[in-house]
C-alpha cells in the first residue's frame, strides 16, 4: 500500500483526469469518444423486469444520448446480446463475471469483460464457477486479448470479511480500475490513488440498475473500441465522475419506487422478482399484493407513503453512515498495512 494518498485528498497527477460535464463537451466536439462501461439490464437478476430497463430500451436510450460505444454488463449472463443481436451499431458485447478465488484472492471480485463471444463467455464461466482460479481467469483474458476492468476494487460482498490489504496485489493483474458512481467518494479516491500508484487506467461507470446510463462516463479517443480501451489503459483518457451521496441515494430510491409502482403495473413477472435487498424486495411484495392490485387508490397511497419515507432522507442517511464506517475501517486497515 506504499504511496497511497490519504482519504480526503486526491492524488496529484490523476486529479486532472476528473473533469466536469462542461469540460467534456469541449472534448466531445474535438472527437473524443464516450462510454459508460458498466450498465445492467433486465437480464441481470437484480434489475426490475420493466420495459424501461429492457436491453432494447436501454440500447435506444444510449444512442439518443450520443454514447459512442454501448455495452451491457449483466451479472454472469450474455442474454442481452441474444436479445439484441451481437453486431448492432456501436454495441460492444460485455458481461460482469463474479470470480471467487478463496486461495489467491480470499474474496469475490467482479470483473467486466468486453468484446467476447459466446464460446469465450462459457469458457470464462467454467473457470469462474468450477476452477475458482483468478489467475487462470486473467491469463485467459490476456491470451484472448479481451479488454477487462477490476470493478469497484474496495467493494466486498455483504457478510464477507473485508480484506483491503489484498486489493493492491490483485489490482496489479488488471489494466483498468473502476471509479463507480455507487461508491462513496472515500472509496473512489482510494481507487484513484491505487491506479496512480500502479500506473493503471481509470474508467468512470454508473453501474446502473435503474436505467441511468451515461450519468457518468469515460472519455478517450478511438475509432473503434479496441483503440478506445487501449487509450484508457494508457491513461490517455478523462472521466466525468460522480460519487454516492445522500441526495443521489434519495433520487435512486425514488427511481426504484417509480419503477416498482408505476412502470411495472402491466408487467406481472415482477411477482417472482427478488434482489436479496430486503427493503426493495419488501416494496415489490407490497406492491404486488392482492389488496393493492384490487384497489388502485390504496396502491397510490402506498406509493406516496414510500416516496414520503424516502424523501425524509432517513433511509439514505442510515445507509451512508454505515458505508462511511466501512470506508473508515478500510482506510485504517490500509494505514496499518503501510506501517508493517
Amino acid at each position: 500500500m506504499q504511496g497511497f494518498t490519504p482519504m480526503g485528498r486526491r492524488p496529484g497527477n490523476y486529479e486532472e483526469k476528473l473533469i466536469t460535464p462542461e469540460q467534456a463537451v469541449e472534448l466531445i466536439e474535438e472527437g473524443w469518444r464516450r462510454a459508460d462501461l458498466h450498465v445492467h439490464t433486465t437480464c441481470s437478476f437484480d434489475v426490475l423486469p420493466v420495459r424501461d430497463l429492457h436491453p432494447e430500451s436501454l440500447y435506444e436510450k444510449a444512442l439518443k444520448m450520443g454514447m459512442d460505444y454501448v455495452t451491457f454488463t449483466d451479472h454472469d449472463t450474455i442474454e442481452a446480446y441474444e436479445i439484441l443481436g451481437w453486431n448492432r451499431e456501436k454495441l460492444i458485447p460485455g458481461v460482469e463475471i463474479s470470480v471467487y478465488d478463496p486461495e489467491f484472492a480470499g474474496h469475490s471480485l467482479h470483473i467486466n469483460i468486453f468484446e467476447l463471444d459466446r464460446e469465450e463467455f462459457f469458457e470464462l464461466m467454467e473457470i469462474a464457477e468450477i476452477e475458482h482460479d483468478l489467475r487462470s481467469f486473467i491469463k485467459y483474458l490476456r491470451r484472448h486479448k479481451l479488454p477487462f476492468i477490476y470493478n469497484h476494487p474496495f467493494w466486498f460482498e455483504f457478510h464477507s470479511v473485508p480484506n483491503p490489504s489484498s486489493v493492491p496485489r490483485l489490482a496489479k493483474l488488471f489494466p483498468v480500475l473502476e471509479y463507480n458512481m455507487h461508491e462513496l467518494k472515500q472509496k473512489n479516491e482510494l481507487t484513484i490513488a491505487l491506479a496512480e500508484n500502479l500506473g493503471k487506467g481509470i474508467a468512470a461507470t454508473t453501474d446502473t440498475h435503474t436505467g441511468r446510463i451515461g450519468k457518468v462516463y469515460t472519455l478517450a479517443k478511438g475509432d473503434n473500441f479496441k483503440e478506445f480501451f487501449k487509450n484508457v489503459t494508457q491513461g490517455k483518457s478523462y472521466i466525468v465522475p460522480e460519487d454516492l451521496t445522500r441526495e443521489l441515494l434519495i433520487d435512486e430510491m425514488n427511481t426504484w419506487i417509480d419503477l416498482i409502482f408505476e412502470k411495472s403495473q402491466k408487467n406481472r413477472d415482477i411477482e417472482g422478482y427478488l434482489t436479496g435487498i430486503k427493503s426493495l424486495d419488501t416494496m415489490v411484495k407490497i406492491s404486488r399484493s392482492t389488496l393493492l392490485s384490487s384497489f388502485p387508490g390504496l396502491n397510490r397511497t402506498t406509493m406516496n407513503l414510500f416516496y414520503m419515507i424516502s424523501n425524509t432522507g432517513l433511509p439514505a442517511s442510515v445507509y451512508i453512515h454505515s458505508a462511511e464506517n466501512l470506508a473508515k475501517d478500510i482506510e485504517r486497515q490500509i494505514e496499518i498495512e503501510k506501517q508493517n
